[in-house]
């Protein structure tokens, strides 16, 4: 079985999974260019979410090719990368979180790969919508390393490119938001729609806007994300290290694929 890692801001080198080669795939959605290797005798699908050279801002992303290439190449368990600022004091930069749950402001991305034509309508289930499976095997490889972990948070998606206003942002903290960042949502949304376990580390890089009394900068974002970099690498390739690949695996602790398995497999061989 296929493992998949969509590295986000700050996790962009494919390398530091091993001997990579790249290859575009051409999808119904466009194309997707992803690296292939092996790690610890797992075959890998690597993808940078903002392209090659980091140049697509979050709105233009084709989540679509990018989750329809891996499917069809086989991934059944992705770990996600993504940089994302902390609504909760207890979330500090520097800290990791294991997101588990979203609420959703994106505004025109699409969000599905049923459109009521051909592949008819599908309602899927997103009560738990990244797996629980994938996130307490980082959880315990995050604690074993010594990292700041938090097990759970949610996940505010907001459009972008722009960072959020102060308003914005406490509005969101009375919602039950405990991060903000840009590219989760649709990610996982049809990353469930595939039948695929999913599971993001949330890399906390700053306090949101006004709540430190200071304007928000691009820079102070890099610069917590180069000096986390090389450990969220280490703790993804940990994390793979101990992931159950049997088929039955995900079936037994988590439920992400239920419901989906026949549409699914029709839309992929359409």
């Amino acid at each position: 079985m296929t493992v998949g890692i969509i590295g986000g801001t700050g996790v962009y080198d494919a390398n530091a999974f091993g001997d990579v080669a790249a290859r575009q795939y051409d999808t119904p959605y466009g194309a997707a260019v992803i690296y292939e290797g092996v790690l610890s005798e797992q075959k890998i699908l690597f993808i940078n979410r903002h392209g090659v050279e980091h140049k697509t801002p979050p709105h233009l992303i084709d989540y679509r090719a990018n989750l329809w290439a891996m499917a069809q190449q086989g991934v059944k368990q992705i770990i996600a990368t993504g940089a994302v600022g902390s609504l909760n004091p207890d979330m500090k930069p520097g800290d990791y979180v294991l997101v588990d749950q979203f609420i959703d402001f994106t505004k025109s991305r699409p969000q599905t790969f049923f459109n009521g034509d051909q592949q008819g309508v599908v309602h899927i289930d997103v009560t738990e919508p990244y797996c629980p499976r994938i996130k307490s095997i980082i959880f315990e490889c995050a604690q074993q390393n010594g990292l700041t972990v938090h097990k759970k948070g949610t996940y505010v998606a907001t459009e972008g490119p722009r960072f959020e206003t102060p308003a914005e942002i406490k509005m969101f903290a009375k919602w039950g938001g405990d991060l903000v960042g840009m590219t989760s949502v649709p990610e996982v949304v049809l990353a469930r729609e595939l039948g695929i376990c999913y599971a993001t580390i949330g890399m906390v890089t700053n306090y949101a806007a006004g709540m430190t009394g200071q304007a928000l900068t691009q820079e102070e974002v890099l610069d917590i994300l180069d000096k986390n970099s090389r450990s969220a690498k280490q703790l993804v390739v940990k994390s793979i290290e101990r992931l159950d690949l049997s088929p039955k695996a995900s079936a037994d602790v988590c439920h992400c694929a239920q419901g989906v398995s026949g549409p699914i497999h029709q839309l992929l061989n359409s």
